[in-house]
């Protein structure tokens, strides 16, 4: 089997812009949250806020998704882009073992805010950040050594220098190249939720440009959001500490 590269990040924090780059290298089968299709709209949904009438798919799991993936490895390197919080019911040493883990982190002010935009009754299930920091330490102590860990904001302050060390961490090649695409792409075409909503501003964006880092003031959040940011922030920094530098 070839390595399944799996980036484990949370609803909200430009993992589809850093999945976009990683789809534009032509070197890896890359795949779009397919665990989070089967979370949200296979036959089963396990989502918290799922009520009847709400869209499903016939024979979609979990598990179909799982030997899906697997197949697709035997043929060539994949890389996936999920959320741990979809499959912390399957975390154990066998399953694990298959993929070369890496994170992708983001300020909780920036993610809820972001994700309470979008969703307004927002479950706190679907937030992510405790599953990732359990994941994130999971791997720690089954590998020995920490996967790597990247900050969405790092990422955008220095695309070039956070990408390289991400490439070299997980052992591929850096291409500079990847970095940079077409404006008018069509993300929508490997998203499964929505027609791709979430992802209009990336179908305008010519590439992983270095941006100023901004900040979020939740002083005139709803408190709903400002208790969920308190509850996440811990668990935020606790990857923050671990983060990838140039």
């Amino acid at each position: 089997m070839h390595p399944i590269i799996a980036l484990w990040a949370v609803p909200r924090s430009t993992s589809t812009a850093f999945e976009w780059m990683m789809r534009q290298r032509g070197d890896l089968d890359c795949l779009h949250e397919p665990f989070g299709e089967a979370w949200y709209q296979g036959e089963d949904p396990l989502w918290p806020r799922f009520q009847p009438g709400d869209k499903t798919t016939p024979n979609l799991t979990i598990e179909s998704v799982w030997e899906a993936i697997k197949a697709k490895a035997e043929n060539g390197p994949v890389f996936i882009k999920d959320f741990p919080h979809y499959i912390n019911h399957m975390w154990d040493e066998a399953f694990l073992s298959h993929f070369t883990h890496a994170f992708l982190i983001r300020d909780p002010a920036k993610t809820l805010t972001s994700l309470y935009a979008r969703w307004p009754d927002f479950d706190e299930l679907e937030v992510g950040n405790p599953e990732q920091r359990a994941l994130f330490d999971l791997v720690s102590a089954l590998n020995g050594k920490r996967p790597p860990v990247i900050d969405s904001d790092d990422l955008l302050e220095d695309p070039h220098g956070i990408t390289a060390a991400f490439c070299d961490a997980v052992e591929i090649p850096f291409i500079p190249e990847a970095l940079t695409w077409p404006a008018g792409g069509d993300p929508s075409e490997h998203s499964w939720w929505d027609g791709g909503s979430f992802h209009a501003n990336l179908a305008q964006s010519t590439g992983l440009t270095p941006q100023p880092r901004k900040y979020i003031d939740l002083e005139d959040a709803p408190e709903r959001v400002r208790r969920v940011y308190r509850r996440m922030m811990p668990h935020y920094q606790h990857l923050f500490d671990h983060r990838l530098r140039p």
